[in-house]
C-alpha cells in the first residue's frame, strides 16, 4: 500500500492551521512526559482497538515517554456525552489524568444538523476550549490543543450503505469550521477529511468498515497523516512497528477496563452503594479495583518506552496493591442473602447432578459435557449451533467481570461431537472474548458482544481459532453486565436482535443519522448488512432471550419479571405483547420446539428456562388461531400460551439452564451456569462463593423416535442451500439462511428467481417456502415487490401475517428513513383536562399527558390507567408519593429512586425483582418535568395541585451534581410523608 507523500497532504490540508497555544511554527511540540488524552467520538474511541495512533507518535518521539489516555467515547458530541448514572465527569477525568495535551475528536455526529448547525458547533468548539484552558488539568499550566476533523466518508460503492455524498459535503463544512476555532483560538489542528479521501481512492481495499468506521488497516495509513502532521516529517507506520503496537494494545486493554470499567452501576452507580457482610460494599471493593489498573496501566507505560527504544522489557506489576478481601454473605450473612434463592456450596458432580433431573416420559437425559473433562466450560451463558452441526457455547469465566492481576478467561468454545455419539469429544477454543453474553453466526464469521462493543470474528484459515477481529459495533450499555446486550439471535428478516435492561446507555454511531443514544431497556435490531441500528421495542427491566417460531413470530422475555411477550408491528416500530401468565422467575432464554426427534403434538411449543424456584425448563402451548379466556381476548396471529406439565426440572439447587437449543441430531441441548449464587445485587460482585469452575450442557433426545437426520449446509451450493428451505425443522433452516449470509447477493437472487418458480402463491402448502424466499430478499436488501404482494395472497393466515410484517420493515419501520429510536414518540390520548385546574394548569395537564405517554417514559412501567404493573412497578392512582410533597416528588422524579418503598399498603423490593424509576433530568426539562406531574397528580382520580416549572429549576439547580439515584430513607428523611 503507498502513502501520499507529505507535500501531497500539506496540498490539500489545513496543516499551516497546526500550531499550538502561542506557537506559529505549523507543527505541536510534544514535551517529555506529556501526559495526551484522547477525547470526542467512535473516531478516537476505535483508535484503541488498533493502536497504530498512539504507536506511531511514540516511535516518532522515542526519547519523551509520553503517556497517552483514550478518554473518547462513540456517540460523543461536544455538546452531548451521555453516560451511565454516577460515570465519572469528563473534565474530572482530564484533571485526574492530569492532561498536558488534548486530541479532540469532534464533528461527524454533529454534522448530521448541516450548514445550519455549523455556528452552534463553532461556539462550544470554543467555549469548551476556553473553559478547559482555565481548568489546567495538569495543575500547573493550561492544556494544549489538537482539533482533529472528521473523516471523509468512504463510498464503499455497496447499495446496502449510503455513498457518503451527502455526509461529505456537511463533513466538509465542519472540516472548514474547526479549522476557523483553531485559528481563533490559537490551538492545533490536523485536517484528516481531505488526506482520506486521497487514502480512499488510492486504497486497493476498502479502508471503512461501513463508510465512516476505519477497518485496522485504515486506521494504521491514518496513523501515518496524524504523525506526519504533528512531527512536520513524514512518518509511516509499517511492519516494524508492530512490538510497538503490542506493547499499546496490552496497555490499553488495562486503561480501556480501567475508564469504561463494566458494571459501572455497581462501581459508582445505584448500587455500589449496597453494604453486604460488616457493611462493605460494592464500590469499596470495585473503586479499589479501579487503582490497581491505574498501576497496572503506568506499569504499561514503561513497556511502551522499552520497545519504542528496541529493548526487552518485562511488566512489573509487585507495586500493584493487592485486592480488597470480600468475606461471603452466603448463608445469611447479610439482608440480600437468601437460602430460597441460593445454592449449595457443597457442589453435586455432573452425573450426580443429572440424576436428580426429571423429564417428561419417554424422553432421556444424558451429559454432553463438563468442567470435569472441559475445565474451558465455566459459566455457559448461551450456545448456537454451527453451519457444521457443531454446539458452540459461550463461557463467561470472569463473571461478573475480569479482576486486575487475574487471567482473562471469558472464552468461545466449539464443543465436537465427532462420533456422533452425543457425548462431546472435544474442546475448542475459538477466541477469548471479555464479558461474552451473547453471539450468533454471520457472513462467515461470528458476532459477539464484549462490553462494551460488539465484536465480528473470523476464521480464515480454517484452524477454528479467530485470525480477524474487528469492532463491528461499539456503545453497547456495559454499566450493569448481566443486563447488556445479550441473547444474540439472527432473525429470519436478516437483522440481528439482542435485549439489554435498566442503567445501561447506549450510543451507537451509524452511517445514517445522529447515533442512536438510548437508556431504554429494550430490544434493539442491528442490520449487520446495511449497518443500521433501531430501538426495536421496549421490554423493561431486565429482558432475556428471544426466539422465532417457523412462521416467524418472534417472542421474548423481561428475565426479572418472568413476563413472556409476542413481538409486533406496532406504529412505525414494535411493541411487546403479553403472551403467557407469568408463573416463574427470573427467566434467562426460551426457544420454540422444532425436531424431528419429538413428538409431533408438542412441535412449535414455547420453552421457558427459569433460574430460581422452579429450575428447569416450562412448557406452553402456544394458541396462533385465536385465544379468548378471561382478560386474554386475542384473534389470529394475536399469540397467547397455555402452560402445560412440568417440561425438565430439577432438584439440584445450584442448576441454573441458561440457554437451550436444538442440535444437528434433533436433539435438545441445555447449558448449565450451575452455581450456588445466580443473583447479581444480592452478593457482593467479588463475592468468593461466585462460581467460576462449573458448567455442564445436558442433552435431551425421546427414546421412541429416531434422531435427526444430518442435513449438508457448510459450503453447499445456493441452489441446494435453498431447497433446505424446504425442510420442516426451523434449526436447518436458520442456520441455512446463516449460510446464505456469506454468499454474493446476485448469485443468491439469481438462485431464488429459479428456485420460486416451482411454488404456486395459491397453494396453502406452498406458503412457507414463498416467505423464506421474501425473507431470503430482505436478508440481502433488495426489495421484490411482487413477491411480496403474491406472497400476501397466501391461504395460510399465518404467511400472510408474516409477510405483511416484511412489509412494515420496507414501510413505516424501514430503520434507514425514521429515527433510529422512537423513544420520543408521543402517543395520541385523549385528553380531559380538570375542572379545577386553571387555563395555564390546563395547558401543562395536556402537555404532561403526551410526555405520559411517550415510549419508554411514564406510561411504560405505570400504564396508561395509572394502575402500575404487579408486582414489580407500582401505582401512581391514589399514591401518597403523587399526593405529598412537591419537593419529594420533584427530586425522585429528576434523579429516579432506588431501593424497599411501600406504595399504598404495598411492599416494592428490588430484592424481588423491582427495578429502580428511570432518571428523567436528562431526557425532560423543567416544563415537561412539571407538566408530567402535573397530569400525573390530576388523574386517575388523583386531584393535587399543579407543579411549577420553577420549583422543578430550583430542585435541579440545587441537586445538579448529584449523579445516584435517591434511596427511600433519603427522600424521607428530608420530607416525612405526611399523615392522611
Amino acid at each position: 500500500m503507498t502513502f501520499p507523500s507529505l507535500p501531497s497532504l500539506a496540498r490539500i490540508s489545513f496543516l499551516a492551521l497546526l500550531a499550538t497555544a502561542g506557537s506559529a511554527t505549523g507543527q505541536l511540540t510534544l514535551e517529555k512526559d506529556d501526559v495526551v488524552c484522547l477525547i470526542g467520538n467512535g473516531l478516537g474511541d476505535r483508535m484503541q482497538h488498533d493502536g497504530w495512533v498512539e504507536s506511531l507518535i511514540q516511535k516518532t518521539h522515542p526519547d519523551h515517554q509520553l503517556r497517552f489516555r483514550n478518554l473518547s467515547y462513540s456517540g460523543d458530541t461536544v455538546d452531548s456525552r451521555p453516560r451511565s448514572q454516577g460515570f465519572t465527569p469528563h473534565e474530572r477525568y482530564l484533571e485526574d489524568c492530569k492532561a498536558d495535551v488534548i486530541f479532540v475528536f469532534f464533528g461527524y455526529n454533529e454534522s448530521f444538523a448541516g450548514e445550519s448547525g455549523v455556528p452552534k458547533f463553532k461556539k462550544s468548539m470554543a467555549s469548551m476550549i476556553d473553559k478547559y484552558r482555565m481548568v489546567k488539568f495538569n495543575g500547573e499550566t493550561p492544556a494544549r490543543f489538537v482539533l482533529f476533523s472528521p473523516i471523509a466518508h468512504e463510498n464503499l460503492n455497496d447499495p446496502n450503505l449510503p455513498d457518503g455524498s451527502a455526509n461529505n459535503a456537511n463533513l466538509e463544512l465542519y472540516t472548514r469550521a474547526l479549522a476557523e476555532v483553531a485559528e481563533e483560538k490559537k490551538v492545533g489542528f490536523v485536517d484528516l477529511f481531505h488526506p482520506t479521501q486521497e487514502l480512499y481512492e488510492s486504497a486497493e481495499s476498502p479502508l471503512t468498515l461501513n463508510g465512516i468506521h476505519l477497518l485496522p488497516e485504515g486506521n494504521r495509513q491514518l496513523a501515518g497523516v496524524i504523525a506526519s502532521a504533528l512531527t512536520g516529517k513524514q512518518a509511516k507506520a509499517g511492519k516494524d512497528l508492530e512490538p510497538v503496537r503490542q506493547a499499546v494494545l496490552e496497555k490499553n486493554w488495562t486503561w480501556h477496563n480501567r475508564y469504561r470499567a463494566i458494571d459501572g452501576n455497581d462501581i459508582w452507580g445505584g448500587r455500589s452503594k449496597l453494604a453486604f457482610v460488616d457493611g462493605q460494599k460494592n464500590s469499596d471493593v470495585l473503586v479499589h479495583e479501579l487503582t490497581m489498573l491505574d498501576v497496572m496501566t503506568q506499569n504499561r507505560d514503561a513497556g511502551i518506552w522499552a520497545a519504542v527504544k528496541g529493548e526487552k522489557f518485562e511488566i512489573d506489576d509487585s507495586n500493584v496493591p493487592p485486592p480488597v478481601k470480600v468475606i461471603s454473605n452466603v448463608g445469611g450473612g447479610s439482608k440480600s442473602s437468601s437460602a430460597a434463592k441460593e445454592g449449595s456450596t457443597t457442589y453435586l458432580d455432573a452425573k450426580e447432578s443429572i440424576s436428580t433431573i426429571k423429564v417428561p416420559e419417554g424422553f432421556e437425559l444424558n451429559l454432553f459435557a463438563d468442567e470435569s473433562r472441559f475445565p474451558e466450560l465455566a459459566n455457559p451463558v448461551q450456545m448456537q449451533v454451527d453451519t457444521k452441526g457443531r454446539l458452540w457455547a459461550a463461557c463467561w469465566g470472569t463473571y461478573p467481570k475480569w479482576e486486575p492481576l487475574k487471567p482473562m478467561n471469558d472464552r468461545l468454545m466449539i464443543f465436537p461431537d465427532d462420533d456422533g455419539d452425543g457425548v462431546a469429544d472435544r474442546a475448542v477454543e475459538f477466541a477469548k472474548v471479555h464479558s461474552p453474553l451473547g453471539f450468533e453466526f454471520w457472513n462467515g464469521g461470528v458476532i459477539v458482544t464484549s462490553q462494551p462493543d460488539i465484536l465480528f470474528l473470523k476464521d480464515t484459515d480454517g484452524d477454528d481459532k479467530a485470525d480477524v477481529r474487528i469492532v463491528l459495533l461499539q456503545g453497547i450499555g456495559s454499566a450493569d453486565t448481566h443486563h447488556a446486550a445479550n441473547n444474540l439471535l439472527y432473525g429470519p428478516d436478516g437483522g440481528i436482535y439482542w435485549q439489554s435492561g435498566v442503567f445501561l446507555r447506549n450510543a451507537h454511531e451509524h452511517p445514517w443519522g445522529p447515533p442512536l443514544s438510548s437508556g431504554s431497556s429494550a430490544m434493539y435490531r442491528f442490520d449487520p448488512r446495511r449497518y443500521t441500528i433501531t430501538h426495536h421495542a421496549n421490554n423493561s427491566p431486565n429482558p432475556h432471550g428471544s426466539s422465532f417460531d417457523r412462521w416467524g413470530y418472534h417472542f421474548a422475555n423481561d428475565g426479572t419479571g418472568g413476563r413472556s411477550y409476542q413481538v409486533r408491528p406496532h406504529g412505525d416500530s414494535f411493541k411487546m405483547f403479553p403472551l403467557v401468565k407469568k408463573e416463574v422467575r427470573p427467566v434467562t432464554a426460551d426457544a420454540i420446539i422444532s425436531s424431528t426427534n419429538f413428538p409431533d403434538e408438542i412441535q412449535q411449543d414455547f420453552m421457558l428456562l427459569n433460574v430460581i424456584g422452579y429450575l428447569g425448563i416450562k412448557r406452553y402451548d402456544l394458541h396462533r388461531d385465536g385465544f379468548s379466556e378471561g382478560d386474554v381476548d386475542y384473534k389470529q396471529g394475536e399469540i397467547w400460551g397455555t402452560p402445560t406439565d412440568p417440561f425438565l426440572q430439577s432438584e439440584d439447587k445450584n442448576f441454573r439452564p441458561t440457554d437451550a437449543v436444538f442440535g444437528e441430531d434433533g436433539a435438545l441441548y441445555v447449558s448449565d451456569w450451575h452455581n450456588v449464587i445466580i443473583g447479581h445485587m444480592q452478593h457482593n460482585i467479588r463475592d468468593p462463593q461466585r462460581d467460576k469452575k462449573h458448567g455442564r450442557i445436558y442433552r435431551m433426545v425421546y427414546k421412541d423416535r429416531p434422531l435427526q437426520e444430518k442435513v449438508k449446509i457448510d459450503g453447499e451450493p445456493v441452489a441446494a442451500l435453498l431447497k433446505n428451505l424446504e425442510h420442516p425443522v426451523d434449526g436447518v433452516r436458520h442456520r441455512t439462511r446463516v449460510e446464505l449470509s456469506e454468499r454474493g447477493t446476485r448469485e443468491v437472487m439469481a438462485e431464488v428467481a429459479k428456485w420460486v418458480k416451482k411454488f404456486d402463491p395459491s397453494r396453502k402448502e406452498d406458503g412457507l417456502p414463498l416467505l423464506e424466499a421474501l425473507w431470503v430478499h430482505q436478508q440481502h436488501n433488495v426489495k421484490n415487490e411482487a413477491l411480496l404482494e403474491a406472497v400476501l395472497t397466501s391461504p395460510d393466515p399465518h404467511v400472510r401475517i408474516n409477510a405483511a410484517t416484511v412489509k412494515h420493515f420496507w414501510g413505516p419501520a424501514d430503520p434507514t428513513k425514521g429515527k433510529a429510536i422512537p423513544a420520543g414518540r408521543e402517543r395520541k390520548a385523549k385528553v380531559k383536562v380538570p375542572a379545577h385546574l386553571t387555563r395555564e394548569e390546563g395547558k401543562a395537564y395536556e402537555l404532561g399527558a403526551r410526555v405520559f405517554m411517550r415510549e419508554a417514559h411514564c406510561v411504560t412501567c405505570h400504564q396508561a390507567d395509572g394502575k402500575g404493573l404487579a408486582p414489580a412497578y407500582p401505582p401512581l392512582a391514589g399514591s401518597e408519593w403523587v399526593q405529598g410533597s412537591d419537593e419529594r416528588l420533584i427530586k425522585l422524579t429528576l434523579h429516579g429512586l432506588w431501593g424497599p418503598i411501600t406504595v399504598k399498603g404495598v411492599h416494592y423490593d428490588p430484592n424481588k425483582g423491582v427495578p429502580p424509576m428511570t432518571r428523567f433530568a436528562e431526557l425532560l426539562d423543567d416544563k415537561e418535568v412539571a407538566a408530567v406531574l402535573t397530569y400525573v397528580r390530576n388523574s386517575w382520580g388523583n386531584k393535587g395541585p399543579a407543579i411549577n416549572k420553577k420549583d422543578v429549576k430550583e430542585v435541579r439547580k440545587a441537586h445538579s451534581k448529584r449523579s445516584t439515584f435517591w434511596t427511600t430513607e433519603e427522600l424521607l428523611k428530608d420530607h416525612p410523608m405526611e399523615k392522611p
